[in-house]
């Protein structure tokens, strides 16, 4: 990584004295200085209490606190570098939303930047802080020899002594003093230069997001993703336990009692006979549509039969003819299944809505370890996955599966709807 204050020295050495640069160095090192005092003065606290108090079990929770210092250190640091750096560093850390105290300590403790951080805190309270009071007392020095005349005028007729036992006398006198002071100025922007520069080069080496550190944070994101859908496929089987066990046994049950109404008054002359007679057919006709409901929510053939056997009772259903061809050597695992299902569930649908085809194709084969599926129809084309037709929402969830999902659909036909996907997810 390059180091931005080191750049600008190489690029023009004698424009970079006239440029922010030197006062953005020195405002980040005496920045850091104060930080870096204040950051040894707690640490050596924390260490030594920490250390006495162990064998009665407190000073254990105080050396935590100085093992996860770091953290909250280096999320300061991200911030003040920008004042000589401006590539911001990424986090190495994942966020921990809702999480305790003791967990996020668990957390932190287990991450290897955690580590690094602390590294880094070390550094920048020990060696950092003493080059930082080096170079604050060299600054101060060159100052102070710069404005030596205005102080020679002002305190006279006191004398001021540069060197012991030679006293400057007037203002005049004291020049030499002054280009001392410029020099040390010079001298102090390109060594504020370098010291910042190195400053930061430890930084992006131990406060910077590693490979590590990204990889683990898109597999936790992926975990999470993951279950967030056996989550919901969880709660989508309730929802239709319920519904199979609760409200459809009720339509049959008055379903059930209106025939036996009906029964009863046939034959007699009831004004209530036609109402009965309707009321039965429109409660026989909710209970199908339940019953539909119930199978498109999740269908149990699925469970106790496996995909191909599903995808055909699908078909059956369909309003436009469908050709099964889906030949599996075993049963694949429920997540793929069922991601599967109402793959093809989705493509048959928009198929029925806006394709206009005359024919559907479904096939299915296991490639090595991988499910291949391919839907097919000779319809007018055009399907666009970000045109919120339900493509997107199956991309997502077959990139949760770490599959893919591949739409050929150019205008005027067909369409071709692919799914790879791993059966070890």
């Amino acid at each position: 990584m390059n180091v931005a204050v080191w750049a600008a020295v190489r690029r023009r050495p004698v424009r970079f004295l006239l440029s922010p640069w030197p006062l953005r160095a020195w405002a980040f090192l005496l920045s850091g200085t104060v930080l870096g005092w204040l950051l040894f003065a707690v640490l050596s606290v924390l260490l030594v209490a920490g250390i006495g108090l162990s064998v009665v079990g407190v000073g254990l929770v105080l050396l935590a606190g100085v093992a996860v210092t770091g953290v909250p250190v280096a999320a300061l640091e991200r911030r003040r570098l920008r004042l000589v750096e401006p590539v911001p560093l990424v986090d190495p850390h994942g966020s921990l939303p809702g999480a305790g105290a003791v967990p996020w300590l668990r957390t932190r403790l287990k991450e290897r930047a955690t580590w690094r951080e602390l590294a880094y805190t070390l550094l920048f309270a020990v060696v950092f802080t003493a080059v930082g009071i080096g170079f604050t007392a060299l600054l101060a020095l060159s100052a102070i020899l710069l404005v030596t005349p205005v102080i020679v005028w002002a305190i006279a007729p006191d004398t001021v002594m540069l060197v012991p036992g030679r006293p400057i006398s007037d203002p005049v006198a004291a020049l030499p003093g002054t280009l001392v002071g410029l020099v040390g100025l010079v001298l102090a922007a390109y060594a504020g230069a370098l010291l910042a520069g190195a400053q930061v080069r430890a930084a992006q080496f131990l406060l910077s997001a590693r490979g590590e550190d990204l990889g683990s944070r898109v597999i936790e994101l992926t975990r999470s993703r993951a279950r967030l859908v056996d989550a919901f496929e969880a709660e989508r089987r309730r929802i239709e336990r319920d519904l199979h066990d609760g409200a459809q046994q009720q339509l049959v049950a008055l379903t059930m009692t209106l025939g036996l109404a009906e029964l009863e008054l046939r034959g007699q002359d009831s004004p209530a006979l036609p109402l009965i007679t309707r009321a039965r057919g429109e409660a026989k006709q909710a209970l199908e549509q339940l019953r539909s409901l119930v199978r498109g929510i999740h269908p149990q053939v699925l469970t106790d039969h496996g995909l191909a056997a599903a995808v055909s009772e699908l078909a059956l259903r369909n309003p436009i003819p469908v050709t099964v061809d889906i030949a599996l050597p075993r049963r694949l695992p429920t997540p793929v299944e069922n991601m599967a299902y109402f793959t093809v569930t989705e493509a048959l649908t928009n198929a029925a809505k806006y394709s206009g085809a005359a024919q559907v194709v479904v096939h299915g084969r296991l490639e090595g370890e991988q499910l291949v599926l391919v839907v097919s129809d000779d319809g007018r084309g055009g399907a666009d996955p970000t045109a919120g037709s339900g493509l997107q929402g199956l991309a997502d969830r077959v990139a949760i599966l770490k599959g893919r999902l591949i739409v050929i659909s150019p205008v005027g036909g067909p369409t071709q709807l692919r799914v790879e996907v791993p059966c070890s997810a």
